[in-house]
């Protein structure tokens, strides 16, 4: 029988049994009654039968109500049994130590019918409810974590077949006999499988990172070098619309010729940055710098500013997870990871937006060991 058909049970619990068939003959319509006349038999009662709601007498010999009901709501499986006592005390701080101690209602001796039956239903309602809403609840978080296994799964399965497609260019091509083209195609070929595969381990960590396992693995790495770097990957989108890169040093022009050492996952870093420069060229007008300013300290700062602002209808979601605002294949997951990526490394990133200067600024905040030691590659 379903919860919704079967009749509601009500324990009674009173030691006057006058006081029990007033009761009884209150809500005998509609209910499955059980009836106790001590708090040991109503706290045995109880357990036996887990029932949907308990009417509680106060003043009985031996226990009273308020401790068999300190008793039920310290037993985990009669804790979210309704409890109202029915009582002859009225004063407020007696109703205040009954609500205290976890009963949802009070009701003051003598009570009519109507009362009682209002009171009974509207807490066997609520009771309901929420048993129906945890159901629920439990149905997504179930459900949620069924998407993210097959979600995980399929992401790791999938690095097995590319790994195979990625080792076959170079065999390929170490057999010979292939004209410039087909070499070139074969190349493609290979430089695009190791993009996925760097995107698949990526969002593997991105997966990490939300649940806050991600283990970071900070080394001392050459900022300035990995702007340089990432100016030049992006050389062909900024000619494109004929932008340019600035990049300065707590302010000053890169001379080159000093490494900017911070410590940081070199990977984890070089995405962030990536993410904010191709974000600021996409809103940047044609023939507008894009500046990149590497402020040291304690956390360490690197500033990305363009011109250009940021839509109005994102500004307080920017670095939500799938925010995009008028771009064409745009995931809306490149500034939701870049600010992942920086509370990964215990710092965040900010983002503010001008319309009277016409200017946007991402800043990113990575704090720094006391100490950090010299990059390899700049000793």
């Amino acid at each position: 029988m379903s919860d919704e058909a079967r009749r509601p049970s009500v324990l009674i619990v009173d030691d006057v049994p006058a006081n029990i068939r007033v009761l009884v003959d209150f809500l005998r319509e509609g209910h499955d009654l059980h009836v106790a006349t001590s708090g040991a038999d109503a706290l045995e009662l109880a357990a036996r039968l887990v029932p949907d709601i308990i009417l509680l007498d106060v003043v009985m010999p031996d226990m009273d109500g308020y401790e068999v009901c300190r008793r039920l709501k310290a037993d985990a499986a009669l804790a979210c049994i309704p409890v109202i006592f029915v009582t002859a005390r009225f004063a407020p701080e007696d109703e205040a130590l009954g609500l205290s101690l976890g009963a949802v209602d009070y009701i003051v001796k003598p009570a009519s019918r109507a009362v009682v039956r209002a009171r009974v239903k509207n807490h066997l309602e609520l009771r309901r409810a929420r048993e129906s809403l945890a159901r629920q609840n439990a149905a997504l978080t179930e459900a949620a974590k069924l998407r993210e296994d097959v979600d995980h799964i399929m992401r790791h399965d999938l690095k097995a077949p590319l790994t195979g497609i990625i080792g076959l260019p170079p065999v390929i091509l170490e057999e010979g006999g292939l004209s410039d083209q087909q070499a070139l195609f074969l190349k493609l070929i290979e430089e695009n499988g190791f993009k996925m595969l760097s995107m698949i381990n990526l969002s593997l960590d991105l997966f990490k990172m939300e649940r806050g396992t991600y283990v970071l693995r900070a080394e001392p790495v050459d900022a300035a070098a990995v702007a340089r770097r990432l100016f030049v990957e992006l050389a062909a989108l900024a000619v494109y619309r004929r932008n340019a890169f600035v990049l300065t040093v707590d302010g000053r022009p890169d001379t080159g010729a000093e490494p900017v050492v911070i410590c940081v996952e070199k990977l984890l870093f070089y995405t962030m940055l990536a993410n904010c420069l191709r974000n600021a060229l996409e809103a940047s007008p044609d023939d507008a710098a894009v500046a990149v300013d590497l402020r040291s300290g304690n956390p360490a700062l690197v500033v990305v500013a363009n011109h250009g602002v940021v839509p109005p209808d994102i500004r307080s979601r920017f670095f939500g997870k799938f925010a995009t605002s008028g771009k064409r294949g745009g995931t809306g997951l490149g500034a939701y990871s870049t600010r992942l990526m920086a509370e990964t490394h215990g710092g965040f990133a900010r983002m503010e937006t001008s319309d009277e200067t016409g200017m946007t600024t991402v800043t990113l905040a990575l704090p720094q060991p006391e100490t950090p030691e010299m990059p390899e590659t700049t000793r």
